[in-house]
């Protein structure tokens, strides 16, 4: 948003002062001496001397990465059932609301706006929350919903919000984790300054996880702007399918495949990751070697070890579980590196024998 706000602003610079709403300022905010936003400046405060969450906000990328042994087998099943569709069933590929899923706390702005008996949470994608401040119990048999039943009360100067009743069409992760009806979610906020607020999420699920899970991060007020709505207009069930995919593969040489069987090691999500990459036959197989991003649901084939059969589509690209895998090659010689092609970006990584 915020490069999409910075290339507008050349747009902006020549048409009507009635059309300049995106960049203007916001009164009663604390400045610095040149008039930009003091995002240190202290959180500000209602009535009732509780800090003021409203604004709007963003944060980094998230990846909701609940380790593998953290999952019951059902779930698991189904996340590896959903990867291998490439996570087309996602409720936010689906032009869905996202619900509790952990990946849609970041990336995307949302509006906050806060009055004494309830706070509301307003999405880029046109859905919202409610968080009902008036003292009242979480529902023990919430109805089914997208975006769940939330109550809300202060510890202090921190907001502890209580979720259910989510229904059971929504993740709770991007990796295809999904939940059981009795998902809990428990989220608190604390705002430590005008320009930081400080978010911890935790996911409870007796039926689907092993033990609670979630993530921490923090969001950034985004000030003298507003929240531009992302919609989503058309849906995954325009993807090509998997089997369209492996039918369209090529032919590659086996002195060819021969070229990209070695080991690679790179970084992914922070973490370092190797690559061990070989031949079965004609077929390129690939494996994640050590723990797959603290076991983790980062990749495909969701554990440490597990083969991945890559599916030729270029001389030197391959599909192998929803994700791209493709070598850099010189005139002669082993490939150099091996590129991963991630929804979050490519990862490189260099060839270590």
């Amino acid at each position: 948003m915020r490069v999409f706000l910075a290339a507008l602003a050349v747009v902006v610079a020549s048409t009507p002062a009635a059309a300049q709403w995106l960049d203007r300022p916001w009164p009663g905010i604390p400045r610095t001496p040149d008039g930009k936003p003091n995002l240190s400046a202290p959180a500000p405060r209602g009535p009732d001397g509780k800090p003021d969450l409203t604004g709007i906000w963003e944060a980094d990328e998230i990846v909701g990465r609940p380790k593998t042994a953290d999952l019951q087998p059902r779930i698991l099943d189904l996340a590896r059932k959903h990867q291998q569709e490439l996570h087309r069933q996602r409720p936010y590929y689906q032009c869905l609301p996202s619900g509790p899923e952990a990946e849609r706390y970041g990336g995307n702005a949302k509006r906050i706006l806060q009055t004494p008996a309830a706070v509301a949470i307003l999405n880029d994608d046109l859905t919202y929350r409610v968080i009902h401040m008036d003292g009242r119990r979480l529902e023990a048999d919430a109805a089914p919903s997208w975006m769940g039943y939330s109550v809300g009360r202060w510890d202090g100067d921190t907001l502890v919000v209580e979720s259910n009743g989510f229904n059971e069409k929504t993740w709770t992760s991007r990796y295809g984790v999904s939940h059981s009806n009795k998902l809990r979610v428990v989220e608190r906020y604390r705002r430590t300054s005008f320009g930081s607020l400080q978010v911890e999420v935790t996911y409870d699920d007796p039926v689907a996880y092993v033990k609670p899970w979630g993530f921490t991060t923090t969001m950034t007020l985004t000030a003298d702007t507003e929240l531009l709505e992302a919609v989503c207009e058309r849906s995954s069930d325009s993807w090509a399918r998997p089997a369209d995919t492996a039918s369209a593969a090529v032919n590659v040489p086996r002195d060819v495949l021969a070229r990209f069987v070695g080991v690679y090691k790179g970084r992914y999500g922070g973490t370092e990751r190797t690559y061990e990459v070989s031949l079965s036959g004609d077929q390129l197989i690939a494996r994640i070697l050590g723990p797959a991003v603290e076991g983790g649901l980062a990749a495909a084939s969701l554990e440490e070890g597990a083969p991945r059969l890559l599916v030729p589509i270029t001389q030197t690209t391959f599909e192998g579980d929803g994700l791209a895998y493709q070598f850099e090659i010189g005139a002669t010689g082993p490939a150099t590196t091996l590129i991963v092609i991630h929804i979050s970006g490519p990862y490189r990584y260099p060839r270590q024998q």
